[in-house]
């Protein structure tokens, strides 16, 4: 069974940047896409970003397009989110998550292993 560890996260302040880390247990290349989610508390979770299997296509939601970079590192079976530009709304627990499907990548369903979360915090 695929296993994702996340570290990462923290609190930061408004316009700062944190990268998030997902290590997976076996290699996900040409395989699984990897989507990250968030959590914001009080809302359902919602998908933030997500990178195909073959690392050719990248996926964004509007909140976060042009301030968030997703990327693989294959060799070391690691997915990274970079997030710059960051903002109050950002709070939430983020998620890693690994599907066999890119199409839909944002949404929830598409994704079959999990990551436990790690908490971000954007607060002055």
């Amino acid at each position: 069974q695929l296993q994702l560890v996340q570290s990462g996260g923290g609190l930061v302040q408004p316009g700062g940047s944190l990268r998030l880390s997902c290590a997976t247990s076996e290699s996900t290349k040409d395989i699984y896409a990897i989507g990250w989610f968030r959590q914001a508390p009080g809302k359902e979770r919602e998908g933030v970003s997500c990178v195909s299997g073959d690392d050719r296509y990248t996926n964004y939601s509007a909140s976060v397009k042009g301030r968030f970079t997703i990327s693989r590192d294959n060799a070391k079976n690691m997915v990274y989110l970079q997030m710059n530009s960051l903002k109050p709304e950002d709070t939430g627990v983020y998620y890693c998550a690994a599907g066999a499907l890119f199409r839909l990548c944002l949404l929830n369903e598409r994704y079959d292993w999990w990551g436990k979360g790690a908490q971000v915090a954007v607060s002055a």
